[in-house]
């Protein structure tokens, strides 16, 4: 299969947990049962997204202050959502979101959604996340490229999402190699439209390719709102899978 690379030979074994990175259920009046589930205990999660309207909005929310807060207090990593635009957003705009991410819902990190991957926007990209960090204390940052950016970037956040699509494409895909240079814990897979039956595979991608926070769906981007934003209809099965002490 074109996901085996000889440089990733062994991360199996390297006692690396795999856990779910959420990108953004829907609001917590809509999808109400998805985000008390994340607080159920024991659920593996590296971090859930807040994406209030493509950002903070325009006004504090209390339905999604108390969301946050509520997985803050079990223990989970709440980050704010930051649309780049493909670097088409001016720096001004993207802090003054994450600013009110910060005054209004304590989040404890961003996701910088739509990142730019090219080598020629790094320097801008280090700019913003030089001063994401200076915003919000010990600040866990995850760009949000969707694929493999110029190997730069991996320099300026804590994680990179190297994969976002769907099934189609990740069951063929091919990690990059400068990628084998650094650890599983540094990558991110969102991947939707996964079959239950092909569960078990695309998990096994994932430790190929090293990739230790994921985010697996069966729903797919045609329908409205988009795949992320409700739970996938495996979901138990799913966390029994990752969440039972096994070691990728």
């Amino acid at each position: 299969m074109s996901y085996v690379t000889s440089t990733r030979a062994g991360i199996a074994s390297t006692g690396v947990r795999t856990g779910f990175g959420i990108p953004g259920y829907a609001h917590p009046l809509v999808a109400p049962t998805e985000w008390n589930e994340l607080t159920r205990p024991g659920t593996p999660l590296h971090w859930v997204v807040l994406n209030v309207a493509d950002g903070p909005g325009t006004r504090p929310d209390p339905h999604c202050l108390e969301a946050a807060g509520r997985l803050r207090n079990a223990g989970v990593r709440v980050l704010g959502h930051l649309d780049a635009a493909s670097g088409s957003r001016n720096f001004g705009e993207v802090i003054s979101d994450a600013q009110r991410h910060v005054d209004w819902y304590q989040v404890d990190g961003f996701l910088l959604d739509r990142c730019p991957t090219d080598g020629v926007s790094l320097p801008e990209t280090r700019r913003t996340v030089a001063t994401l960090r200076a915003l919000c204390e010990d600040a866990h940052i995850v760009l949000g490229h969707g694929t493999h950016p110029h190997p730069g970037y991996v320099d300026c956040a804590d994680q990179l999402v190297t994969f976002s699509g769907p099934w189609s494409d990740y069951r063929w895909s091919q990690v990059a190699e400068w990628t084998a240079e650094h650890p599983p814990e540094r990558f991110c897979h969102f991947v939707h439209g996964v079959p239950l039956p092909h569960l078990e595979e695309a998990l096994r991608i994932a430790r190929w390719q090293g990739a230790s926070t994921i985010y697996f769906t069966d729903h797919t981007d045609q329908g409205h709102g988009g795949p992320w934003e409700a739970m996938p209809g495996y979901w138990d099965e799913i966390v029994s899978r990752i969440g039972t002490g096994v070691s990728e």
